[in-house]
């Protein structure tokens, strides 16, 4: 649809005659103008593009699971602590899928130890859940800087076959600079399309993984104050 847009406000001629308007013409016949270099370099940032949005779903879907924690979880971490009950404070951490209760699980596990251990277990812990939490943000991070180089290489390839064609005809005109052109401005649109996308998507993912980590760095404290805490 971006790229249906783009041509239409571009309005560029059309390769076979200089009447038709590119509202006539399908988007398939317009890419088909651009050549075996601009379909292929299309080709390639519409992979890229499947790829930016499957990792973006996935990653957001994840982090709002990590970030959905429950009020009264430490609360009830703390009354388990406090009373003795070790188990059911492990228990409680084992039916929570989030980062912070993994962390807190393997705290409890070292309890009778030196609060150093603990605290290094713990560390450890959350160094895992962090790796877990920025996965495949690389890969959109280097979508986002990729997908727009992809797009104007083919806007220089769209040149050269441009030039190509005004230098080895007598007769210039605008049908034979056309295919050149197409390639040039689509390349570069759908280029610019995927990257803008997929670098909003990564920095939006960066976000709520900092809000998250925040979380796990805020649950560690109070369970280390906890665990300094006078027994009843």
């Amino acid at each position: 649809m971006l790229l249906s847009i783009f041509l239409q406000v571009a309005n560029l001629p059309a390769l076979d005659t200089a009447e038709t308007t590119v509202g006539s013409q399908s988007l398939w016949d317009i890419l088909m103008q651009t050549g075996i270099l601009g379909i292929a370099n299309v080709g390639i940032n519409l992979v890229l593009s499947f790829v930016a949005i499957f990792i973006f779903v996935d990653r957001y879907r994840s982090l709002q699971r990590a970030s959905a924690v429950d009020q009264n979880f430490m609360n009830n971490i703390r009354n388990s602590v406090q009373n003795g009950n070790i188990d059911a404070a492990r228990n409680l951490c084992a039916h929570t899928d989030t980062p912070m209760a993994r962390m807190i699980e393997k705290g409890l596990q070292r309890i009778g130890k030196p609060l150093r251990d603990i605290d290094a277990a713990i560390e450890n812990t959350g160094n895992l859940e962090l790796f877990r939490l920025e996965k495949n943000l690389s890969i959109m991070a280097s979508i986002a800087g990729a997908a727009p180089m992809i797009g104007f290489f083919g806007t220089v390839t769209g040149m050269i076959q441009a030039f190509y064609n005004m230098a080895s005809q007598q007769n210039v005109t605008p049908a034979t600079l056309s295919s050149g052109i197409y390639q040039a401005l689509i390349t570069t649109a759908v280029g610019l399309a995927v990257g803008i996308f997929a670098y909003i998507g990564y920095n939006l993912l960066v976000s709520n993984v900092e809000k998250v980590v925040f979380s796990m760095e805020q649950t560690t404290v109070e369970f280390m104050d906890l665990l300094q805490e006078p027994s009843r």
